[in-house]
């Protein structure tokens, strides 16, 4: 559950061909101690990217698929912690789209220009949910550093 309002800090940053975009985008979280960061919006394309599809669970995580080619990012949208928990829909050149949640090898092809948001007044963490099998977001408020 949600606690209080909080202040928005922003930080924007470019990636560049080659670059993998999920551990680029935790060093920067973890350089500048963001502790409750997000994505506000993602452009650009990758080259390679390994996702997790919606019918994948606890039990059965074996719903990946791993593409290679060329595709431009037409939403990324998550949370940023240790445990980072990001979606993707990717397009092909045919713009047929593809989505899932990010495992990693998101290689950028040309660029991939990225809006970081941080809740300044709150903390994620995740924990282990019983009910999802999956570590869950769970978020809590931090007061005001004076």
């Amino acid at each position: 559950m949600a606690c209080g309002p909080s202040s928005l800090s922003i930080h924007a940053l470019r990636l560049s061909p080659g670059q993998e975009i999920l551990s680029s985008l935790l060093r920067v979280v973890d350089e500048k101690r963001l502790k409750a960061p997000f994505i506000l919006t993602c452009v650009g394309s990758v080259t390679k990217a390994t996702l997790r599809l919606a019918n994948a669970t606890a039990g059965n995580t074996n719903e990946v698929i791993h593409l290679q080619g060329r595709f431009e990012i037409v939403s990324l949208v998550g949370t940023l912690n240790k445990e980072a928990h990001l979606h993707i829909c990717l397009a092909d050149k045919e713009g047929k789209t593809v989505g899932g949640h990010v495992l990693g090898d998101l290689e950028v092809f040309t660029t991939a220009e990225v809006v970081l948001g941080e809740a300044e007044n709150l903390q994620f963490n995740r924990e282990m949910d019983p009910h999802t099998g999956f570590p869950e977001l769970m978020v809590a408020f931090r007061p005001e550093e004076s």
